[in-house]
């Protein structure tokens, strides 16, 4: 990190370059090197951040990862309603009731203004989330401006919104998504104290390093980037013990014990929970239970997918910057992360926005000439695009359809499929059935038609009480891990021999009124469904491609006659 506001000088036009703009001004009746105009005021930016963001949750209609639901509504559920499932971490201790505690507030307010119906519990959360993904816009605006100037800082918010990623994670309900947010912010305010007088440099240094330790109580890993941000400074200052005894250390011990004070009060218990999240995931590789990848994958597939079209421009941009030490930061981030077997794209989702800036750099840079050539495009006849308006044209056609796809899974012609069924397989699943029956069985809760639910399908395959909002008996198989190595959980036992499972079970517990499966185990189970009573009511499209099992293409819902 460099110590000055903005570590990359521009570039000083020739006296020729200079008269060619003047010119070119007084013909137009416009500068093109003027300053930006007023709409590029940074409440304004947020103002349009924040209603992209607002349609951004609106159209989000998948599946992506359990933890969406089950580790942060869910448990704001309990907290607010009284019922809902708390999954093993909970028990052992290794999540914050943080991150929860944020939606817990807004289920309060839904409920106290008898807002709780099905499309508010299950809109409402992202919605909330749009908000402090805007915020994070505006910072990611305000940190490019500060790295580089405010030609780069607008290209690096076009990247930052079009980027097909972005539009599909960050405004989900993720703990990694707030903790995108806080690391852009606190980076904004580390690196201002740079080119601040004395007195507004430790203060925004203060702010920054509590931004910080607030990202680590909200997700523990991310001391990962603030341990490489603090490292470098301890390089270059002097007043090393300063900082560690008088900055560091006071603000940490606050936050952690703020954090330590919630978790007691909510686990009933005193609870250290990075501690116990480190020694998890790190110490005892217990993330391994979840699936492994090769050590290069964040290099070769995980972050390069994340970019897409991006990843060139990026490329480019940290090459051209000689941004090393910002650059490094994604270097360090993407190989921490390598040496841990369990790798998921979410975990290095607060890197994405710098390695984006980057790609605005490199736009930027190619806008240039543009900038300096509009007499000889502005000829009659002469109507070939400009290398950047090509940059944006491609940037657009392959990110944009990606991104509504992947989002809320429009219908899609034989062709588009196809071209995108190659990214598919090394992308993630786009899973929408697992969203749509939740609603409508909470639609069906809420007129009494449901009793109680049984899920035939992989554990946490779909959202719980947090959307179905309804206080009645369900069961889903478990996948606790085991203590025991080479013991199979329920779910392991149902996906191998699932007739077996379910005649099992069906003979020794009452039946319930409502079953959900995936098509691909409804083959198998639909002779002895119908044996029981059991007649398929309906039917939800949910992914056109095969993901790690056989093709779930649709969730079937079964109803006790």
């Amino acid at each position: 990190m460099s110590d000055r506001g903005r570590p990359t000088p521009r570039r000083r036009q020739r006296p020729e370059e200079k008269e060619e703009e003047e010119e070119i001004s007084s013909s137009s009746g416009k500068s093109v090197a003027a300053k930006g105009p007023p709409w590029w005021s940074e409440k304004r930016i947020w103002a349009a951040a924040l209603a992209f963001r607002v349609a951004n949750a609106l159209l989000i209609q998948t599946y992506f990862n359990p933890d969406e639901h089950w580790q942060s509504l869910e448990v704001a559920h309990r907290v607010v309603f009284g019922y809902g499932h708390l999954t093993w971490e909970w028990k052992k201790g290794i999540r914050s009731y943080l991150h929860p505690l944020v939606f817990a507030l807004l289920y309060k307010v839904l409920g106290f203004l008898r807002l709780d119906t099905p499309w508010f519990m299950a809109k409402a959360p992202r919605l909330l989330q749009s908000l402090f993904a805007s915020i994070g816009d505006v910072y990611m605006y305000k940190l490019s401006k500060l790295i580089f100037d405010e030609h780069v800082a607008k290209w690096a918010l076009f990247c930052q919104l079009m980027n097909w990623f972005m539009f599909f994670c960050i405004t989900r309900t993720l703990s990694n998504s707030l903790e995108t947010v806080l690391t852009v912010v606190g980076l904004f305010y580390w690196l201002a104290s740079s080119g601040s007088s004395e007195q507004l440099s430790v203060a925004s240094r203060k702010l920054g390093l509590f931004v910080a330790a607030l990202s680590c109580a909200v997700r523990p890993t991310s001391a990962i980037t603030w341990l490489y941000v603090g490292v470098l400074y301890l390089i270059r200052t002097q007043s090393r013990l300063h900082f560690l005894f008088f900055e560091v250390v006071p603000i940490g011990i606050l936050v952690l014990a703020m954090s330590c004070l919630l978790d007691w009060w909510m686990y009933g218990s005193f609870t250290i929970v990075p501690l116990n999240f480190l020694r998890f995931n790190f110490f005892s590789s217990g993330g391994d239970y979840y699936g492994t990848h090769p050590w290069h994958w964040y290099f070769t597939q995980g972050f390069p997918s994340m970019l897409l079209t991006f990843l060139p421009y990026a490329v480019i941009g940290i090459l051209k910057s000689k941004e090393w030490r910002i650059s490094g930061l994604i270097a360090w981030v993407l190989g921490i992360y390598s040496v841990l077997g369990h790798k998921e794209f979410r975990f290095v989702l607060p890197v994405l926005p710098i390695a984006l800036i980057f790609s605005g750099y490199s736009l930027s840079v190619m806008s240039k000439p543009d900038l300096l050539d509009v007499r000889r495009k502005s000829r009659p006849g002469n109507k070939c695009p400009s290398r950047v308006q090509l940059a944006v044209l491609f940037l657009v056609a392959t990110n944009v359809p990606m991104a509504l796809y992947m989002s809320s899974i429009h219908q899609l012609g034989l062709g588009f499929k196809l071209i995108l069924h190659y990214s598919y397989k090394f992308v993630l699943p786009s899973q929408r059935g697992s969203e749509d029956v939740m609603i409508y069985l909470s639609k069906e809760a809420h007129k009494g038609k449901v009793r109680s639910i049984l899920f035939l399908m992989p554990c946490h395959s779909t959202p719980y009480y947090s959307t179905l909002h309804h206080d009645l008996p369900m069961w889903f198989l478990d996948c606790t891990p085991s203590d025991t190595k080479g013991i199979l959980d329920e779910s392991d036992r149902f996906m191998i021999d699932p007739l077996g499972f379910v005649m099992s079970m069906f003979t020794n517990s009452s039946l319930p009124s409502h079953i959900v499966l995936f098509s691909s185990e409804e083959k198998q189970l639909r002779e002895l469904l119908i044996s029981y009573s059991f007649d398929e009511i309906k039917r939800f499209f949910h992914a056109h491609f095969k993901v790690d099992r056989d093709l779930q293409a649709s969730v079937v819902v079964y109803a006790l006659t």
